[in-house]
């Protein structure tokens, strides 16, 4: 059965792009109501009213919402559970500089965007009338768009289902996953109450082309995962008109960076699939003003895409560069100063740096080694006080205070380089048929996209990872168990500000596809999503895709 959903889904998508919902606002929670007043008037929701649920996310920052609707079949007494996922959250709208007020208006925006005349293709999609403006459109509202749709519709049709459709809405996607986290909790809670056995999840996140000629329409089986490794940098002070008489941290990071950034060496490969390469997030010292003195410590931290690797290969990996950059930096500084030496006419001694690299995990037991527990203890109502004065510092900034912390109780004050984890961790997730359920969603997905192909101008194509960070990471967990050991202990944060909770995920532990929004230019000024495809092409893969699974 093929639905026509494309102007119930465009007009839903419109209102909830009209509703600003920038991460870390209050728009996210206005967002989550629009979505809850929608299904609050739908029939099916004011006989079942305990079936539908707007929760604060727990152990958050800031107050902020997520919504989750479910609707039981009558077609049999299954108690097989789908889940529908998409995070209502956008990104800021600084980018659109003198347009800002338009930014959330799909009607006004694409004129605004052809008066700055950017560039032909932009204002030949406009012309076409294919496309619909705005900050969330493709990036993901008009997939949350289609799931309301999809709900509504199982609701007025519940003897299409045989088992339970669950669809939740959530927050904070584009930074931390407070929501996600919340609704794995709620997930786990329905789950007892009701007995059920999930048994799929289908997210509903953007893709766009992979280059200008590329006409494919894309769904991913599983996806990407991405990990944040991140370097504190200790060098040796000096005033600059001793420059040989220090090392400066930021000359290491700057080495880092050369040997991690854009290296082919660390995409990770898996089915034919290849991650793009790390690329720098962060790197700075620690100064505070302006001096003629060098920076005491700088760090950074490099965006690490993997397919097949666990934290614990990453960590390795990372330590080899590290110990590489200071080989390198020894080797340079020692050559610089001996030509200079000759130069000048002066004596040339070797410089005194000694390659020193811990991760996260070696440092802190070197500590507990020599201080015992004095120092485990201190670290931690270090971190548990920084965490309650200040609960929405950064995730980064918070590890590298803790390092900062610890370096205090160090002996040995020769400079080093200490590797950490220093972001949540996004899973990588493959679907290859294992088991029942992997095989079941494949071929209930692969079949779906035969039937609306006919309906489609362009391809579908499918491919294992979703390439971006998503809330798909958090379904299931592919990694090793014990390789993920890595994580905890390589991440000062971990245990007061973070934690990556395997057993609320394996509660649940449900392959993943991404049937989700095509469009452009995702987190930029000129977003937009294609609608036909996104309106009524993915709504239908995903309906006939819930039909196949709980038939």
């Amino acid at each position: 059965m093929y639905l026509n959903c494309l102007e119930d889904v465009k007009n839903i998508t419109k209102e909830l792009v009209k509703v600003p919902s920038i991460v870390k606002t209050d728009g996210e929670t206005k967002c989550a109501q629009k979505i809850y007043d929608y299904y609050k008037e739908i029939p099916y929701f004011k006989e079942n009213p305990e079936r539908l649920q707007m929760v604060q996310t727990i152990d958050d920052e800031i107050e902020r919402h997520i919504v989750v609707a479910h609707v039981k079949g009558t077609k049999g007494d299954s108690n097989k559970a789908l889940i529908l996922m998409g995070h209502l959250d956008t990104v800021g709208v600084d980018d659109f500089g003198t347009i800002k007020e338009y930014a959330f208006d799909p009607d006004k925006l694409p004129e605004a965007l052809r008066k700055l005349n950017l560039d032909e293709e932009l204002n030949a999609d406009i012309d076409s009338g294919e496309y619909m403006f705005g900050r969330g459109a493709l990036d993901m509202k008009s997939g949350v768009a289609g799931h309301m749709y999809l709900i509504k519709y199982f609701s007025e049709h519940p003897e299409e289902l045989n088992g339970h459709l669950i669809a939740l809405a959530e927050c904070d996607e584009e930074d931390n996953s407070h929501g996600i986290l919340t609704g794995l909790k709620v997930f786990k809670d329905i789950k007892e109450k009701e007995n059920l056995e999930y048994v799929a999840a289908i997210n509903a996140d953007y893709s766009t082309p992979y280059h200008a000629k590329d006409e494919n329409r894309y769904v991913y089986f599983g996806t990407i995962g991405k990990l944040l490794p991140s370097f504190y940098v200790v060098g040796k002070e000096t005033h600059v008109g001793q420059a040989f008489g220090g090392l400066d941290p930021n000359l290491v990071v700057a080495e880092l960076t050369r040997l991690i950034e854009l290296n082919p060496e660390l995409c990770d490969e898996a089915f034919g699939e290849v991650t793009i390469p790390p690329m720098s997030l962060k790197q700075a010292d620690f100064k505070e003003g302006y001096t003629v003195q060098t920076a005491l410590a700088a760090y950074s931290y490099y965006n690490f895409f993997t397919h097949s690797m666990s934290p614990k290969d990453v960590m390795e990996k990372m330590k080899e560069k590290a110990e590489e950059a200071f080989d390198n930096i020894i080797e340079y500084t020692n050559s610089s100063y001996k030509e200079f030496c000759e130069k000048g006419g002066h004596t040339y001694t070797k410089l005194p740096w000694k390659k020193r690299v811990y991760t996260w995990d070696e440092f802190y037991n070197e500590l507990v080694d020599i201080h015992g527990d004095k120092f485990k203890k201190h670290i931690r109502d270090f971190a548990d006080e920084l965490n309650k004065k200040q609960p929405t510092m950064d995730l980064r900034e918070f590890s590298a205070k803790v390092i900062e912390e610890a370096w205090k109780w160090v002996e040995d004050r020769s400079p080093a380089i200490i590797i950490y984890y220093s972001s949540i961790f996004s899973a990588r997730i493959e679907v290859t048929g294992k088991d029942e359920k992997e095989k079941n969603l494949l071929d209930s997905v692969n079949e779906s996209i035969d039937f609306v192909q006919k309906y489609s101008d362009k391809p579908i194509v499918t491919k294992m990872f979703y390439p971006y960070i998503s809330d798909s990471s958090f379904m299931t967990i592919s990694d090793d168990l014990e390789d993920l050991k890595a994580l905890e202990n390589n991440m000062p944060a971990w245990g007061t500000k973070y934690v990556y909770n395997v057993d609320d995920i394996l509660a649940i532990n449900v392959p993943v596809v991404n049937i989700g929004t095509f469009g452009k230019d995702g987190h930029k000024v000129t977003e937009r999503v294609h609608m036909k495809h996104t309106f009524e092409n993915v709504p239908n893969i995903t309906y006939n895709t819930i039909k196949k699974i709980l038939a």
